[in-house]
């Protein structure tokens, strides 16, 4: 399995199985669903660039996870407990270690339909196994 599909993965599971987030958002979805309740949390396109070392192969993958949303509230809560969710991408992925894993980059956006979207740039840092 690539790194960046191991990283997807992991994220979908870590997040989909995070209690405290549950109870901010309807739902973890793989790519923004096509009918879904807001606030929902959807994880994005995976990007990834080499990392190796000298004896080992390494990905740097970052990962986009986009937080939907409607109304006033900008979702703060849910994109707290994203960003805390973080640091539980690491460890063992597909054949991959996560040996890293941080939020790098956040973005709030106003969306045409009135709602809003919180977007969260993960990068992890892997070595194959």
């Amino acid at each position: 399995m690539s790194a960046e599909r191991a990283v997807r993965a992991k994220a979908l599971a870590v997040l989909g199985g995070d209690s405290v987030l549950a109870g901010l958002v309807h739902g973890v979805f793989d790519g923004v669903p096509p009918r879904a309740t807001m606030p929902f949390l959807s994880v994005g396109g995976a990007e990834g660039s080499d990392w190796g070392t000298k004896d080992r192969a390494g990905r740097e993958v970052r990962l986009t996870l986009a937080l939907h949303g409607a109304g006033d509230g900008a979702g703060g809560d849910a994109a707290v407990q994203v960003e805390a969710a973080v640091a539980a991408l690491r460890g063992p992925a597909g054949g991959w270690t996560i040996v890293s894993a941080r939020a790098v980059r956040m973005r709030l956006a106003p969306m045409r339909d009135g709602g809003w979207r919180h977007e969260t740039v993960v990068r992890c840092r892997c070595l194959a196994d």
